[in-house]
């Protein structure tokens, strides 16, 4: 599978920083930084500029056609800009030091943060977490190119953590010819396990992908979705058909937008196929249900292929794991939604095993903070 625009950028170099103009970025942006770096972004190498932030955002493709629909940026105060714009070069850092990157500022510029919202979320609304989060940014973005210098250690969930050069050396040594990629926030539910080992069917391996990083209030925290998925895995699929590794980045909330750039992203880690569920991505009722279905039909071009499924649940009367296209009993359905779910673990009971894994359940139920606050 060739990465998404032919070639997977690789922006990692040893390079003399001191005297270096310094801007402190958070984990989040330094997360990106490592992601552009290791091509997990291919093909960008660096953060957006002016002509394709715009392209991004009015049309989803960078300014040269090629398919982007969330933007990467570095957002920076005036005085912070100006600076940066001066030394030409600065060094990018997270609070801590441990992730470090020279950035060539090519340029800086205003934006619309309305229209911004509006071309990515579909909405301006603030109750939207991607539109909240979108005006919280500071006034100016910076445009350039980057080279990671320095990255934090493999501990802690990093362990989990794999470079696209490392997933494509692991799937050709499995022997995978197609790999089928799984976009997660969440500990796995039944279903969700059912969906997965439907689509590896008749393909070689599924790649679970959960995503590490900011999220809104009341989703599940990241040490949890790690734990449990290890769980899930250990217990229930065969050694030579699922592989795990997680994806550091944060949650954007941006519905079908958002199914678009998981799927490169899959695509640039080698795998060729994405599975795609009802509401991927979403949040409350601001996307179609799917939405994010019919948004690859304006992108052909991608080399991964989707996977559509609808809902899943198991099913009291057909005594299967199944969906509403095959299933007419809706008052046998074993299903739950997130809201329920959490305030059943929330209440120390167990959910029903057509619901969760009694492995996972006891995972989220030990933990002393389930969920981010």
């Amino acid at each position: 599978m060739n990465p998404h625009g032919g070639r997977l950028v690789s922006r990692v170099s040893e390079r003399d920083t001191s005297g270096m103009e310094e801007l402190v970025i958070s984990d989040d942006l330094a997360n990106d930084v490592e992601n552009i770096a290791d091509g997990i972004f291919s093909p960008l190498e660096g953060f957006l500029g002016g002509a394709d932030f715009e392209a991004v955002v009015s049309g989803g493709r960078l300014a040269g056609g090629a398919a982007w629909t969330v933007p990467i940026v570095l957002d920076l105060d005036e005085e912070r800009a100006r600076r940066a714009k001066e030394a030409g070069e600065v060094l990018l850092r997270n609070p801590s030091g441990s992730c470090r990157a020279v950035m060539k500022v090519e340029e800086t510029f205003g934006f619309d943060k309305k229209k911004m919202s509006e071309g990515v979320y579909g909405t301006s609304d603030p109750a939207h977490p991607g539109v909240a989060r979108t005006e919280s940014m500071k006034p100016v973005l910076a445009g350039g190119k980057i080279t990671l210098v320095g990255r934090p250690g493999q501990d802690g969930l990093r362990a989990h953590r794999l470079r696209p050069e490392q997933t494509r050396a692991a799937f050709e040594k499995a022997g995978w010819k197609s790999v089928c990629a799984f976009q997660t926030r969440n500990p796995p539910h039944v279903a969700h396990e059912m969906l997965q080992k439907a689509a590896i069917t008749t393909r070689d391996g599924v790649f679970v992908n959960p995503l590490i990083g900011r999220k809104k209030p009341g989703d599940f925290a990241d040490p949890v979705i790690v734990a449990a998925y290890e769980e899930m895995i250990r217990h229930y699929y065969p050694a030579d058909r699922c592989m795990m590794a997680t994806l550091h980045t944060e949650m954007r909330y941006a519905g079908p937008k958002e199914a678009i750039h998981h799927a490169i992203m899959r695509q640039n880690y080698g795998c060729t196929h994405i599975i795609i569920g009802r509401d991927h991505a979403g949040v409350g009722s601001y996307y179609d249900p799917f939405a994010a279905h019919r948004i690859f039909g304006q992108y052909p071009e991608l080399g991964i292929e989707p996977v559509f499924f609808p809902a899943f649940f198991y099913c009291r009367r057909c005594l299967t794991f199944t969906n509403p296209r095959a299933c007419p009993h809706e008052d046998e359905r074993e299903q739950i939604s997130g809201t329920k779910l959490r305030e059943l673990l929330q209440a120390g009971e167990a959910p029903s095993e057509y619901i969760l894994r009694p492995e996972v359940a006891r995972v989220i139920m030990s933990s002393p903070e389930p969920f981010v606050k």
